[in-house]
């Protein structure tokens, strides 16, 4: 499994503030050969859909932590879409009920990882999806 040559930008939108998990997981990504971009904290969904298209990235992985995954999943996947970035996979990471999957693959996210999964195993099914 190889990341290499492939970018990747990790972001926190919304107002929650804990970024340890989009940490890890940057970090995880880049030691598979990822280019890692990473926005800090309390993005807007069209920041991170804009941040995206300009620095041409293959994937958006979005780390939420606040409950509010179902709204900031379908807006940036919207803003993607108005930016002409709507190929680009959409991911997400965090605090995510099972009965919110089949919503939020409905809204885009091409992968959905919680705290209870392996590092190595959120990595290899990125790296499925951009292989």
């Amino acid at each position: 499994m190889s990341l290499s040559g492939k970018r990747i930008l990790i972001a926190k939108p919304g107002l929650d503030g804990h970024d340890v998990g989009a940490k890890v997981i940057a970090l995880a990504l880049r030691d598979a050969g990822a280019e890692v971009i990473y926005t800090g904290l309390r993005k807007a969904p069209d920041f991170i859909a804009s941040v995206a298209v300009e620095e041409d990235v293959d994937a958006v992985g979005l780390s939420i932590l606040s409950g509010s995954h179902l709204d900031l999943v379908a807006e940036t996947s919207r803003q993607l879409l108005a930016l002409d970035g709507g190929a680009i996979p959409l991911f997400v990471g965090g605090t995510i009920p099972a009965d919110d999957h089949a919503a939020l693959a409905e809204a885009g996210a091409k992968g959905i990882f919680t705290a209870d999964m392996k590092i190595e195993d959120v990595v290899a099914a990125i790296d499925a999806v951009l292989s």
